[in-house]
């Protein structure tokens, strides 16, 4: 176990004290810009609490009290705007670090002017939960900072659709059919079992096994078009998984053979499905917060319902129902028995790790519905099974 030293316990506990503790502790030279970054960020906690923001000295260098200061809460000798303690604390925290700074100045703190600045959104680090902080507030921000928003929103959508495009394409696409080689000789169609057996006589007494004949295995097409349907609960804590929900739809409304509905709902059920190809305009879109009543977009997703073999319904929520829970019951089990394939998604972000009323979980699973928490990559390949 590794030990750290006084000194070094100290410099940390000035860090995260901060200015309040500098009667006991001093900061040490090559931490003033540390500190510089966090106080201009964090000291917003104290004033939200209704204390005075200052220097932590009163006259003559005194201690003042709790509270008691004389200077406004900024980087001293440093450009005081958003983009100035963006750009300190970026060359200052690891990135792990400095992301967490982003979201806490969003979410947290309403540094809304990081989104008003063009500069600032250039130097803003993109990432998943920055994207789920920032439309948690969406709603609060004026038509600037909506405008900065969608432009940071942009970037990670790009940034995900890069990362899942290829895994979805390939598992959805089509299934591999071993019956005919494939004249697409690429490492998907690899067929490393025929290969095997092709070149089992060409084993030396080592065991050593001389490959000549590489075998490739076909993708049959589709000829028929597969429903999808998402509902996607927009309550507040879905955030992560309406990310990744509506980045999912634009990916597979781009996908030949699949035709994409996306309902987002609460107590109601917003028809999404002309914006389904658009994930970032679906995101701009989407009212976070409010009740649930999964009752109701299940029974809206039932009257969509063609040809019951051919439609997947994925309902992506935590499962808290504000609604009839008898209903939600029903109407699952009549959609099961007529043919409908229903998944239930707990989460659907890189993490998989949802919080979710089990109870409810566990009784439409017992009405059909196939429940599981699962990342993207899990989803399209559950699509991609279903669908061959």
């Amino acid at each position: 176990m590794s030990t750290i030293s006084d000194e070094e316990a100290a410099r940390r506990w000035r860090l995260v004290l901060g200015r309040y503790a500098a009667d006991q502790l001093s900061v040490g030279q090559q931490d003033e810009g540390l500190e510089r970054s966090l106080r201009y960020l964090y000291d917003r906690e104290y004033t939200a609490r209704g204390h005075r923001v200052g220097t932590g000295r009163g006259e003559g260098g005194a201690a003042a009290g709790r509270g008691a200061g004389l200077g406004a809460s900024q980087p001293h000798g440093v450009d005081v705007t958003a983009l100035g303690w963006l750009n300190e604390a970026g060359s200052l925290f690891p990135r792990e670090t400095f992301e967490r700074m982003q979201v806490d100045a969003v979410s947290r703190y309403g540094l809304t002017e990081l989104l008003q600045d063009e500069a600032a959104i250039e130097a803003l680090e993109p990432s998943r939960e920055l994207a789920v902080a920032m439309l948690q507030v969406r709603g609060a921000l004026n038509d600037q900072a909506a405008a900065g928003l969608r432009r940071v929103i942009q970037r990670v959508v790009e940034d995900i659709v890069k990362r899942l495009r290829t895994r979805f394409t390939t598992a959805v696409n089509g299934r591999i059919d071993r019956s005919r080689r494939s004249m697409h000789r690429v490492a998907r169609n690899f067929d490393w079992k025929r290969t095997l057996r092709a070149n089992l006589g060409r084993v030396d007494a080592e065991g050593r096994m001389t490959v000549q004949d590489v075998r490739f295995s076909s993708r049959a097409k589709r000829t028929l078009t597969w429903d999808v349907i998402l509902l996607v609960d927009q309550s507040g804590s879905m955030a992560p998984s309406l990310l990744y929900s509506a980045v999912c739809a634009g990916i597979l409304s781009g996908l030949p053979g699949i035709n994409v509905q996306l309902y987002l709902f609460d107590t109601s059920v917003v028809d999404m499905s002309h914006l389904a190809d658009d994930p970032v305009a679906v995101l701009m879109t989407a009212q976070l917060g409010g009740g649930t009543d999964i009752a109701r977009a299940v029974r809206h997703a039932e009257q969509q319902v063609r040809n019951p073999s051919r439609t997947v319904v994925a309902l992506v929520s935590d499962f808290y129902e504000g609604g009839s829970v008898s209903s939600l019951l029903t109407t699952v089990r009549r959609m099961a028995s007529s043919g409908v394939t229903m998944l239930g998604l707990a989460a659907l972000d890189e993490a998989a790790e949802p919080v979710y009323d089990q109870g409810t979980a566990r009784h439409l699973a017992e009405c059909g519905m196939e429940v599981a928490a699962l990342t993207p990559e899990r989803f399209a390949e559950w699509l991609g099974e279903v669908l061959s």
